[in-house]
């Protein structure tokens, strides 16, 4: 028996440029239908475009929205838009938003040791810090202490070491604090309470009016750029340093583990690097908008930089030992956490304070002592 072939049809031949555009539409397509867009929310502890934290959450969200070239988006809320300024943890933790920018030391009410991924009186400095949480063993006790909440924290942007504060009167002593009605967070409002000073928890929005009507006597915020933007010195003619309570300044990042998560590797890099980034410049931006805010200041306001009275630097260094040894006993976790930080600062410290020492020789312009 013969073999019958029967004809296949001739596919129609494309011209060169439809075949490119063929080819074109075959390599884009697995882009577009792959590529879902992931869109979440942010919100933050600080009024819209607040200086330093408030534009450091700006930043990160533009960048995050520009390096995962649109593949997760993220919508930014100041404080109050969708939740006041302290619920950020919670709003993070139970699913309202995935995202917040804030500090860890709101939350050391419910976590005695959380302040130390923010600041700790007398403590690490933002770059002694920052090699504490990504060098060492920081950043694996940090997702140790939250993972309970359902977050995940991220260094997120720093505004270096703040001030001492804004005083309606001058002090002469540490008698002086007893009763003193002081805006202050953090480790550093304890360390005043130890001092005899009454802490006040105000949000960075109601804190010039706070300050402005006399409910509090003092307070504490940032630095002087961050100072001069809320408004500080219009109420109050002594401005303290140095920020013995708060020397370092950073911000944290939360994002929901379970959101965190859903996310590929690639944007799980976009987001570290993103917050890695925030961190430097954050740091760069302040050490810039400080250096012009405290000119204009002084230039501006009725205002005088004073120095602690050296009783008030004493009694809170001891009040601040005795502090974080209270906190290493609250808990093991506390204790491994408290630990650490000792240990990097001890290890960290030399250096830090030889480094200091050259920087001011260079301003005067001669070579540092051997």
């Amino acid at each position: 028996m013969g073999l019958c072939i029967t004809s296949m049809p001739t596919a129609p031949k494309l011209s060169r440029r439809a075949a490119l555009g063929v080819g074109a539409a075959a390599l884009a397509a697995p882009t577009v239908s792959q590529a879902q867009t992931v869109r979440w929310r942010m919100v933050t502890s600080w009024p819209k475009n607040r200086t330093g934290p408030g534009v450091s959450a700006q930043r990160i969200v533009g960048r995050i929205n520009a390096m995962s070239g649109g593949r997760l988006q993220i919508d930014l809320f100041a404080a109050g838009e969708i939740v006041p300024p302290f619920a950020v943890l919670d709003a993070v933790s139970n699913g309202t938003v995935e995202m917040g920018h804030t500090a860890s030391l709101y939350w050391q009410g419910r976590m005695p040791a959380a302040g130390f991924f923010t600041s700790v009186p007398f403590g690490l400095g933002p770059i002694e810090h920052q090699a504490w949480i990504e060098l060492r063993d920081g950043q694996a006790l940090w997702d140790e202490l939250y993972k309970p909440y359902g977050v995940r924290a991220f260094l997120a942007g720093n505004t270096g070491p703040s001030m001492g504060g804004w005083f309606r009167r001058k002090l002469n002593g540490v008698e002086d604090l007893r009763g003193m009605r002081l805006r202050v967070q953090g480790l550093g409002a304890e360390v005043y309470a130890k001092l005899g000073a009454v802490p006040m928890t105000v949000s960075a929005g109601d804190l010039l009016p706070a300050l402005e009507k006399g409910s509090i006597d003092a307070a504490e915020f940032l630095a002087p750029a961050t100072d001069l933007d809320t408004g500080l010195p219009k109420y109050a003619p002594f401005y303290y340093a140095p920020g013995f309570n708060k020397p370092n300044g950073a911000s944290e990042l939360l994002i929901s583990l379970r959101s965190w998560e859903t996310l590929s590797p690639d944007l799980r890099s976009v987001v570290t690097e993103a917050c890695r980034a925030e961190h430097a410049l954050g740091l760069a931006d302040a050490h810039q908008t400080n250096a012009a805010a405290l000119t204009e200041i002084l230039g501006k306001y009725p205002v005088t930089l004073e120095a602690f009275p050296r009783s008030v630097m004493e009694a809170a260094q001891k009040a601040s030992s005795e502090l974080l040894s209270e906190i290493a006993a609250s808990s093991p976790l506390a204790d491994r956490i408290v630990g650490s930080y000792r240990s990097s600062l001890e290890d960290l410290r030399g250096w830090s304070a030889l480094a200091a020492d050259m920087a001011r020789a260079n301003t005067r312009s001669s070579p540092p002592t051997p």
